[in-house]
């Protein structure tokens, strides 16, 4: 066989291609571990601890995919809501001092 530079170059980079197979680390396989979908609820901050009023609590819940948003109540520590997500109807508290969604419950489903 005749060494020409094309076939050393060729046999070169087959050479370094195995090399850089054989030589790189062994893909180790990861610890399984659960998807986990964050979902608003009871407990979820709408507006990173600080304090709403009455307006923003309705707009912060319409930017999380509720509509109809309704005010049942702003007086007190807690404003309540109904509004609809997903085809079902709810009832939301969320605490003034922070945003911070403490009920949410389901009144019923919309047809």
């Amino acid at each position: 066989m005749r060494l020409t530079p094309r076939t050393v170059r060729s046999s070169l980079a087959s050479f370094v291609l195995t090399l850089a197979v054989v030589a790189s680390p062994v893909a180790v396989p990861r610890e399984a571990s659960a998807q986990i979908g964050i979902q608003i609820g009871a407990g979820n901050s709408l507006n990173h601890g600080r304090p709403v009023t009455c307006n923003q609590g309705a707009r912060l819940l319409r930017t999380r995919g509720f509509r109809d948003v309704n005010v049942v109540n702003c007086r007190g520590r807690y404003f309540t809501y109904r509004a609809s997500r997903r085809a079902e109807r709810f009832e939301i508290a969320v605490r003034q001092r922070d945003g911070r969604i403490v009920e949410m419950r389901r009144t019923s489903r919309r047809r």
